[in-house]
């Protein structure tokens, strides 16, 4: 059975800035369209396969990497909870859990 998804607030404010970050590069949201289906067609693949993106140094927290982003998650009993969405192509000191 599908385990249940949850975003933390976090993890979805910092997505819904780097789909604004490229609507604005852009100056089209055709990217971000496409990043959102992607990245969200992923999450929907956790709630089946949890164990699929592989193990980081963080206790229970696995990543999903996804062409240039990154999918940060913790398998929990009955949900998959998504930290962050982190586009690779940052500074990697900035990233924080």
């Amino acid at each position: 059975m599908a385990k249940r998804i949850v975003w933390t607030p976090k993890a979805t404010n910092l997505f819904t800035k780097i789909l604004e970050f490229y609507c604005q590069r852009n100056h089209s949201n055709t990217y971000s369209r496409k990043l959102n289906k992607e990245i969200y067609e992923s999450v929907k693949l956790l709630a089946k396969y949890p164990l699929v993106g592989l193990k980081t140094d963080m206790e229970n927290i696995r990543v999903l990497i996804k062409g240039d982003f990154k999918i940060f998650y913790e398998i929990r009993t009955a949900e998959i909870v998504i930290h962050l969405v982190w586009d690779s192509r940052q500074d990697p000191s900035k990233l924080r859990l």
